[in-house]
C-alpha cells in the first residue's frame, strides 16, 4: 500500500541542481514509520518495494504531442530539462544549476522521472486491487500537452489515468489536486473530457498564476483553463481551507462517482515550506492533517480506490505532512488502529 524503492530519491542534487527537494522528505517519512510499534513489525504487508519500470513512448503519446515526446527522445532532451527546471536565468546563465557537483549527466534525470511515472501507474493498479495506495513518486501536474513547466518534464497523473483506461482498469477518474499551486498542466489536458474529472484547490495567487492568462496568437494560455472545480485561497483565507475543499469535493459528486481516484496530495501549502512561490499560502500541520482526513474519508465513504502521490514539498520540514498521514492512514488500512 506504499509504494517506496529505497534507492530512488528525490533530491535533485546528484545532477547539479540546486532546488530544496531534499531525501529526508521520504527518508525521515519512511524512517517514522518504521519505527512506530504498529508499522515497523508488519512492514511486509504495506511496503511494496518493486514495480515495473514499463512506461513507453505509447504511454507518453496519449497525453502528450508528438514533436514533444520526439524532443525527449532526442539530443534535445537537455535543453527541455533546463527548461522545465529553470535552470538558466534570462541571460543563459546557469541557475540554481551547477553542473561541476553533479555526480551524473542531467539527462540521465529522465531515467528517474519515467521511474517516478511508473511508479503513480503502479499506485493506481495497486489501488484499484486494494483500495488505497500511495506513492512517494510522481506528481508531475504542471506538465503540459507540448512542454514541460514547473519541474514537471510529463504529467504523470493523466499519463496513468490514460493507462488504467486503455488497460480497461478504470474508465471514470477522478484527479484530486491538494498542492499549493494549480494543478494547470492536468486541467488542460482532461478539459472537455468527461471520462477524467479535476479538482485543484491552490493559492489563489503567484505562480502559475501570475503569467499574462493570453498567448501572443491571443488564445487562453493552459494555466488559465479551468479544473472542473477549481478552489482559489487567498493569503489570509487559510481557515476556510478545509471547509472550502469539503464543498468542492462535494460539487465533484454531481459528476458521479468514479472508478478511481488518484490525489495529488503536496505538502507545499505548509507553512514551513521552504520554496518561495509557495509563500502566498500557509497552513499548520494541523491543517494539512485535517485535510488528508477530509480527502481520505470522503472517497473512502463513496467506496472510490484512491491512489494517493506524494507530489509538492520543499525543504526540511515537509516530511512531516506526509509522515503524519501515513501514520494514520495505514494502521486505519491494516486495522491496526
Amino acid at each position: 500500500m506504499l509504494i517506496y524503492r529505497e534507492q530512488l530519491q528525490p533530491s535533485l542534487s546528484d545532477f547539479g541542481i540546486l532546488i530544496p527537494i531534499y531525501d529526508s522528505t521520504v527518508t525521515e517519512t519512511f524512517k517514522s514509520l518504521i519505527k512506530d510499534p504498529r508499522l515497523g513489525p508488519t512492514r511486509e504487508r504495506w511496503h511494496i518495494r518493486d514495480y515495473p519500470i514499463d512506461v513507453t513512448k505509447e504511454d507518453l503519446l496519449r497525453v502528450h504531442s508528438p514533436d514533444y515526446v520526439e524532443r525527449l527522445y532526442s539530443n534535445e532532451l537537455e535543453t527541455e530539462l533546463l527548461k522545465t527546471f529553470e535552470l538558466l536565468d534570462f541571460e543563459g546563465n546557469y541557475y540554481r544549476y551547477d553542473p561541476s557537483k553533479a555526480k551524473y549527466p542531467l539527462v540521465k534525470l529522465f531515467d528517474r522521472l519515467i521511474d517516478g511515472v511508473a511508479g503513480t501507474c503502479a499506485c493506481c493498479r495497486e489501488a484499484l486491487v486494494s483500495g488505497f495506495c500511495y506513492t512517494f513518486t510522481g506528481g508531475y501536474h504542471h506538465a503540459k500537452y507540448d512542454t514541460g513547466d514547473g519541474f514537471c518534464v510529463m504529467n504523470d497523473l493523466v499519463i496513468a489515468a490514460r493507462r488504467m483506461q486503455a488497460e480497461d482498469k478504470a474508465q471514470n477518474i477522478w484527479i484530486v489536486d491538494i498542492d499549493a499551486h494549480k494543478g494547470d498542466g492536468t486541467a488542460p489536458l482532461c478539459a472537455g473530457d468527461p471520462s477524467i474529472r479535476t479538482l485543484s484547490i491552490h493559492m489563489a495567487d503567484g505562480w502559475p498564476l501570475d503569467r499574462d492568462p493570453y498567448l501572443p496568437d491571443g488564445s487562453l494560455h493552459p494555466s488559465f483553463v479551468p479544473s472542473d472545480v477549481d478552489i482559489p485561497i487567498a493569503s489570509g483565507e487559510e481557515a476556510d481551507y478545509v471547509s472550502r475543499l469539503d464543498e468542492g469535493l462535494q460539487r465533484m459528486e454531481a459528476f458521479g462517482i468514479p472508478d478511481l481516484a488518484i490525489v495529488v496530495g503536496g505538502a507545499d501549502p505548509y507553512e514551513k515550506d521552504g520554496l518561495p512561490s509557495t509563500a502566498p499560502l500557509n497552513l499548520t500541520l494541523r491543517q494539512l492533517d485535517e485535510r488528508d482526513h477530509l480527502v481520505y474519508r470522503r472517497l473512502h465513504e463513496l467506496g472510490i480506490p484512491q491512489a494517493w502521490v506524494k507530489s509538492g514539498g520543499y525543504g526540511a520540514h515537509v516530511w512531516e505532512v506526509f509522515s503524519q498521514f501515513l501514520l494514520w492512514v495505514l494502521p486505519e488500512r491494516l486495522g491496526l488502529s
